[in-house]
C-alpha cells in the first residue's frame, strides 16, 4: 500500500512554479508554494518561496517568507530571509527578519531589519499634519485687551 498523499490541495505542492523567460505577467501573482521566475511580473508578487532567475524581473512589491534575487526589482521586498545574489539588483526597500548580500549585488533604496516583515504595511501611513502649536519655551502671546 502508497501512504505518500497524492491529493493536489493548494499549499501542499512540492514541485515549484515557473515561470520562464518568454513569459511576462501584467497583474499581481499570488501562491502559497515556491516560485522560480525567470520572466517579468508588473505587479505584486506574493508567495511562499521565491528564487528569480538572472533574467527574471518584478516591477511590484514582493512578499514572501524566503526570496533570493538574482534579476531585477522596482519595489519593495518584505520577507523572513532575503539573499540577494552578485547579479541581483534592487530599486527599493527591504524589510528582513535574515538577511544575505553577495559582493556585486546593487541596492537603491534601504534595508531595515523587522520582525514579521510580512505584517509590515505595504505603503507607510502618511503623519497627520497638526495645526501649528507654540512650543512651550516661548511665551504666548496674551490677547488683546478690549
Amino acid at each position: 500500500m502508497n501512504n505518500q498523499n497524492t491529493s493536489a490541495r493548494p499549499g501542499t505542492a512540492h514541485t515549484p512554479s515557473i515561470i520562464g523567460a518568454d513569459v511576462h505577467i501584467e497583474g499581481n501573482v499570488k501562491t502559497m508554494g515556491e516560485l522560480q521566475l525567470d520572466g517579468s511580473i508588473t505587479g505584486d508578487l506574493a508567495c511562499g518561496s521565491l528564487v528569480m532567475g538572472e533574467s527574471g524581473t518584478v516591477d511590484g512589491t514582493i512578499a514572501a517568507d524566503n526570496v533570493t534575487v538574482r534579476g531585477t526589482v522596482k519595489g519593495e521586498i518584505r520577507a523572513k530571509s532575503v539573499r540577494l545574489e552578485t547579479s541581483a539588483v534592487v530599486e527599493g526597500d527591504v524589510y528582513h527578519e535574515s538577511l544575505s548580500v553577495e559582493a556585486g549585488a546593487k541596492l537603491t533604496g534601504r534595508f531595515a531589519h523587522t520582525s514579521g516583515p510580512k505584517a509590515v504595511p505595504a505603503t507607510p501611513a502618511k503623519p497627520q499634519q497638526k495645526p501649528a502649536e507654540t512650543p512651550s519655551f516661548v511665551e504666548a502671546k496674551k490677547p488683546a485687551a478690549e
